[in-house]
């Protein structure tokens, strides 16, 4: 009972505990890259890592396998807490790549929403795409991408 008072329904209790729990992996992913020499080898680094480890996570493959329905209003109707979060991760490491020369120059927040939607598909894909491509090929190519898009 005690649950359902702070929370309306099931849907927002697992709302609530994949924010929290792919916030937890998305700051993993950022410290998995910490010794990178620039902003922008650790974006790039802690991207890959973010794809591999919600790839791994047994709450977003459960999702994505039994009920990907919950997944769709944050792919075309409104960015989650999750996605804010990455958002906030992504944008630091381009202030820091500004900082360092790493990164071009361009708006911050346009820059941090593109390699948003750029990790949320491989996030959301990846199975699919990987199923007669190498997936450490696909992540080396995501790698790439980025470090070139993100490049001065």
């Amino acid at each position: 009972m005690t649950l359902y008072r702070r929370f309306p329904d099931v849907r927002s209790v697992l709302s609530a505990l994949m924010t929290r729990e792919f916030g937890a992996l998305l700051h993993e992913a950022s410290a998995a890259a910490a010794g990178a020499q620039t902003a922008r080898q650790r974006l790039v680094h802690s991207a890959v890592a973010a794809v591999r480890l919600l790839n791994d996570d047994e709450l977003m493959r459960t999702v994505i396998d039994v009920d990907t329905e919950l997944l769709l209003p944050y792919i075309v109707d409104r960015l989650g807490g999750t996605q804010r979060v990455g958002e906030q991760v992504i944008k630091a490491h381009l202030d820091a790549g500004k900082q360092d020369g790493s990164i071009r120059g361009g708006d911050p927040a346009v820059q941090a929403r593109a390699v948003l939607l750029v990790v949320q598909s491989f996030v959301l894909s990846l199975r699919a795409a990987t199923a007669d491509v190498d997936g450490k090929a696909l992540l080396a190519e995501m790698s790439h991408h980025l470090d070139a898009a993100l490049r001065p």
